[in-house]
């Protein structure tokens, strides 16, 4: 009798608390570690549900499109240039033209990270583009990265089997990993390789045999050069028999994907990398595999293994807060959303991402950005404080205005024209949380520490600031920088 009521007292006080939510502190970690930092409106909404339900929301106001348009430059293929039939003055233009279209195509992209009604969307869409890795550096296609990136959005919680296989023919992904001199004469290892070795099972779990055997089933995926489309040529393509993890036969490309979809390592590989984006550096090898075993019996839906993750006690574990750093897009993209800035041109936040060491579009190498500590280093960690330091006096941020860029120049030098054409600033409105910190400062200035910091500040807050002053020392902070 007495385990029964103490059963019923435990089911009773679980009901109870999530009837009265989970709290803005909760609301807060799955928030910043699923987009780039809550707003106020979202903590709000989100304290209000208990950890099922808000999780269960997340997934469901998902999105596939992007509400940003797509300039037209952008969008429209154009088949490269032979640069040997180029004179100087016209390779000059080309290049021009890449860098201006290189930048629209990394500010478009921040500024629908900034407005989309999906964060987690663009979380995920950022997390596979660092996981299938590809650069405009070697693409050298704006357009075709635009594809990629659109790609990977429409799937990015959809299903992973179906990502891997579309990823494979992207025409950007067969000019990075260099599949177009993938030939049944001679065989370029260089997908294959990284599809084991990055997109699937991880070092260890596949041989040079396997390699060399894979890539004659990848002979042959090739492109259109005048259209940009995926295109298989057949008398390219290596017809024989060929072994692959163990199994036999006449195998294409898509049949090596499915073997390597077969393999619990892949499972496991994808899920560890979801750990050390959304929980700790340190993944839990009894939990990867218990996840991973949720990946592979949902036939890999994605959506399926991030509610688990969410609603793991490693997720919500006092150790695992406040422990990972903001990557450089994540500070740049959050700090903007939850300021309430207007009218920043998004190419400020591209290319000062840039100065973080975090170039959309173009990773450093095919493994990606390493992420963690390594964002964090004497410049950055300088570059990351003057960029919140001027965002909060309003000084040498931009207002839009058409045609800035004038290359060719340096990053730098496009940073600095940008940052000299006019003032933003942060919007001190009484009807929004910066506002009403001057007229309830008690009360709101300790909300306001709790919206922009994953733990106490590393040092108190002197009392009595005006709320510019406060808002700045708390984005100055140490702790800001981590989520």
């Amino acid at each position: 009798m007495l385990r029964f009521w103490i059963t019923t007292i435990l089911l009773l006080s679980a009901t109870l608390a999530d009837a009265a939510g989970m709290g803005e502190a909760d609301a807060w970690h799955l928030l910043a570690r699923t987009g780039f930092a809550p707003t106020a409106a979202e903590l709000s909404d989100y304290a209000r549900l208990s950890h099922s339900a808000a999780v269960d929301q997340l997934l469901a106001q998902t999105v596939q499109q992007a509400i940003t348009p797509v300039p037209a430059e952008l969008a429209e293929y154009s088949p490269p240039p032979r640069f040997k039939d180029l004179s100087e003055e016209e390779k000059k233009q080309f290049q021009r033209e890449q860098i201006q279209h290189g930048l629209q195509l990394r500010a478009r992209w921040m500024q629908e990270m900034v407005a989309t009604p999906s964060p987690l969307t663009e979380h995920m869409t950022l997390f596979w583009h660092n996981h299938f890795v590809s650069s405009i550096q070697k693409v050298k296609s704006p357009a075709l990265m635009l594809a990629q990136n659109q790609l990977l959005r429409r799937d990015a919680l959809g299903n992973f089997g179906d990502m891997l296989h579309a990823v494979a023919k992207d025409p950007a992904m067969i000019i990075y990993l260099d599949n177009l001199q993938n030939r049944k004469a001679q065989p370029n290892e260089n997908f294959a390789r990284e599809v084991m070795e990055l997109f699937t099972l991880g070092i260890g779990n596949y041989t040079e045999q396997d390699v060399r055997e894979a890539a004659r089933a990848f002979t042959g995926w090739s492109l259109d050069r005048d259209t940009g489309a995926f295109l298989n040529r057949p008398f390219q393509h290596d017809n024989g028999i060929k072994t692959v993890l163990g199994q036999t036969g006449n195998f294409n490309g898509d049949d090596v994907l499915d073997i390597l979809l077969q393999q619990p390592a892949t499972a496991e590989w994808v899920t560890q990398k979801l750990w050390r984006d959304l929980i700790s550096d340190h993944p839990d090898p009894a939990e990867i595999k218990r996840l991973a075993a949720i990946f592979r019996d949902q036939h890999y839906e994605i959506r399926p293994l991030l509610r688990a993750i969410l609603l793991s006690d490693a997720f919500w574990a006092p150790q695992n807060r406040g422990n990972l750093v903001k990557s450089p897009v994540e500070l740049l993209v959050g700090s903007v959303r939850q300021l309430n800035i207007h009218q920043l041109d998004p190419r400020i936040l591209a290319l000062t991402s840039r100065q973080l060491e975090q170039d959309l579009f173009a990773p450093p190498n095919v493994k990606g950005w390493p992420g963690g500590d390594s964002w964090i280093n004497s410049t950055t960690l300088l570059n990351r404080k003057q960029f919140l330091d001027k965002l909060t006096r309003g000084a040498d941020m931009p207002l839009p205005e058409q045609n800035m860029i004038q290359p060719p120049a340096t990053p730098e030098q496009r940073l600095a024209r940008l940052t000299q054409r006019g003032m933003n600033h942060i919007d001190y409105a009484p009807d929004n949380w910066i506002g009403n910190l001057a007229a309830q400062p008690q009360d709101q200035y300790r909300r306001a520490e709790h919206l922009l910091l994953a733990a106490a500040p590393s040092e108190p807050v002197a009392p009595g600031l005006p709320p510019a002053d406060y808002v700045r020392t708390l984005l100055l902070d140490p702790v800001y920088q981590l989520k």
